[in-house]
């Protein structure tokens, strides 16, 4: 789907498929004939449940498991935002395809799927503080290209990020959506000093200020504080939930990016998890905020998708269980 307008793409941010709840239901009730005591696999049986509801089958599977990581670059880069310069994006583009990424050890680890969606990276957005980011066209073909990116046969999705910068992005956007402080949102990112971080504060206020007139409507915060690899996670997770694909949330800055969804329906990130709590300040706080749940708390900081990838070895062995596991009937076992 290619968005021509902010209604279009609102619009389709409020017309959204809820699930099968019967699946959900039976698959809950699956766990109860199961040779253990009821609900002691604990979030494992949500999880079977979760995928069941997503993809409209009591039994689930994960055959094809994608993940998809956006590159983009930043403007606000300008400010001193960051410990690493602004080439790294371009660089780590590269190392992706070379295969030599944490994020291509952790996909192959969880048998998934990797590719890697470069967004004009060569052409950065502006500098927020200054400008918006993107005009409605630019921020709608990066929302248009996340969306083409997402298989129509996908059991189950995670998306991950690169773009030097994008910790004061998303702190920006985690700042105009919920309110607070830009203090209580920035994070070190990639290892800035104190004053670095006092650096991505006074970015972010500026640019609150700057377009204070946008800050009621989440699309257009969205394109004037984000960044175009934040903008394609959006997509991605919209059209994952047309397409009733299950979605695994990366930490800060990808649940930064989808947050304009639950923004505009409350319901609008009902098909994504947590994968994890990531080390950068401010996200336990929007996982909060959001009403999310992190399956993994590993202090893990990198970004790429990482900590969504390796949650894909916690779902997979939630369906493992709850397809293999023998009944209390099947395995002559007393239930009580």
């Amino acid at each position: 789907m290619s968005f021509k307008s902010f209604d279009e793409l609102r619009a389709a941010c409020t017309t959204l498929p809820t699930g099968d709840l019967r699946s959900q239901a039976a698959a809950l009730a699956h766990q109860d004939t199961l040779t253990k005591p009821q609900g002691s696999l604990g979030r494992l049986e949500e999880l079977a449940a979760w995928l069941a509801r997503w993809q409209g089958r009591t039994m689930p599977k994960l055959d094809k498991v994608q993940v998809v990581v956006f590159a983009g670059s930043h403007g606000v880069t300008a400010q001193g935002v960051s410990a690493f310069p602004a080439e790294v994006t371009h660089q780590m583009v590269a190392n992706f395809a070379a295969g030599g990424a944490a994020i291509n050890q952790l996909s192959r680890q969880a048998g998934a799927e990797l590719s890697v969606v470069p967004l004009e990276v060569e052409h950065p957005t502006r500098d927020f503080t200054q400008e918006p980011a993107m005009n409605e066209a630019e921020f709608l073909a990066a929302v248009s290209a996340g969306y083409a990116a997402v298989a129509d046969d996908a059991d189950l999705a995670c998306f991950g990020e690169m773009g030097i910068g994008n910790t004061t992005t998303a702190a920006a956007l985690a700042a105009a959506l919920f309110g607070g402080e830009p203090a209580r949102w920035v994070g070190r990112g990639t290892g800035v000093d104190d004053a670095g971080l006092k650096r991505k504060a006074v970015a972010i206020e500026k640019g609150l200020a700057l377009h204070k007139a946008s800050l009621g409507d989440p699309l257009k915060v969205a394109a004037a504080l984000g960044g175009r690899e934040l903008a394609a996670i959006m997509g991605a997770t919209l059209a994952a939930r047309h397409k009733n694909v299950p979605v695994l949330l990366d930490g800060f800055v990808c649940t930064a990016a989808a947050a304009p969804l639950q923004r505009l329906d409350p319901n609008g990130l009902a098909h994504t998890l947590a994968a994890h709590v990531s080390a950068e300040a401010g996200h336990h706080g929007l996982l909060e905020a959001l009403n999310l749940r992190p399956l993994l708390d590993l202090g893990m900081r990198l970004g790429e998708g990482s900590g969504a990838a390796l949650a894909i070895n916690v779902v997979r062995s939630a369906l493992a269980c709850h397809i293999g596991m023998a009944s209390f009937a099947e395995a002559g076992v007393s239930d009580k």
